[in-house]
């Protein structure tokens, strides 16, 4: 994998876990469709922005014969996205942030076997890196009894359109339009969180004004930056590979959380970013030592 697929993956990562902290705020006077409908309308304006700024790009690119339009498959993926973030975001409602780290990142297992499903192999080394992922996570996120609840089993079935999300967009990163791809993804998921919160929440002008900096984040870094750099990183990534980096929200979300909140890691936490960390470097491995 090269490393500007690994930034970018990376970066994805960065502003996903940085964002919890302004998700959790966010939610205090929103219910989870009406803090949803805000954020992604952000991220739509400021990609809208960036689509209408790079369309000499595009017209320069139609004219060379390289440009493929991107925005069906950016609806169809809005879709995957919308079912995976919405199901995360209500899930929060009946279990803790902890366990929903944990359980959503399942598809960091479930990734390499859809992707060899479709028909692509997946390394010994991307098992190894997956496995150690997973375990990393579960030190990281994990520090209560384990029980079952409804947010549980939510957020089980989240990390499949979690999976399937990452996995459609490997398929077409890098054959259509990325910016277009990724309006359209976001505009999607606008659409139907504005239909769901029309039928189930009554949001007021002062709880959206109330949790304007924590939407503002949200919809600029998390809903446009990252998803953006996602389907960016993935056109140069393994879709095993690139679970795994994005998996690492959880290690900037820990982070953040002590940084701003003065949380601080224990020792379990730490040796859980380390297992992660090693994850990470097991599926470089031969990028590392030269062979391919």
């Amino acid at each position: 994998m090269q490393i500007r697929g690994a930034l970018m993956l990376l970066g994805a990562s960065f502003f996903w876990g940085t964002t919890f902290v302004a998700q959790m705020s966010g939610m205090d006077g929103l219910g989870p469709f009406s803090y949803m409908a805000a954020r992604f309308f952000i991220g739509f304006l400021s990609l809208l922005a960036i689509l209408i700024y790079t369309a000499k790009f595009r017209a320069k690119e139609r004219r060379a014969g390289k440009y493929s339009r991107g925005f069906l498959i950016g609806l169809i993926a809005g879709i995957f996205l919308f079912v995976a973030s919405s199901m995360q975001q209500v899930s929060m409602l009946y279990t803790t942030a902890g366990k929903a780290a944990f359980i959503t990142c399942l598809y960091i297992m479930l990734v390499p076997l859809g992707a060899v499903f479709l028909g692509k192999k997946i390394l010994r080394e991307n098992w190894i890196g997956a496995a150690l992922a997973l375990i990393g996570l579960y030190f990281l996120a994990i520090n209560e009894e384990i029980s079952i609840n409804r947010g549980d089993v939510i957020l089980f079935f989240s990390a499949f359109m979690w999976a399937a999300q990452i996995l459609f967009v490997d398929r077409f990163a890098n054959k259509v339009d990325v910016m277009e791809l990724a309006t359209a993804q976001i505009f999607t998921v606008m659409v139907f969180s504005f239909c769901a919160m029309e039928i189930f929440e009554t949001p007021t002008i002062s709880a959206m004004a109330n949790a304007a900096i924590p939407i503002l984040y949200g919809g600029v870094m998390s809903s446009g930056a990252a998803f953006t750099l996602q389907i960016y990183g993935q056109k140069y990534a393994e879709p095993s590979t690139a679970a795994i980096l994005m998996s690492f929200e959880s290690i900037f979300g820990a982070v953040s959380s002590w940084l701003i909140l003065g949380e601080a890691m224990t020792a379990r936490e730490i040796f859980g970013c380390a297992l992660m960390l090693a994850g990470i470097f097991a599926t470089q491995w031969r990028v590392i030592t030269g062979k391919h």
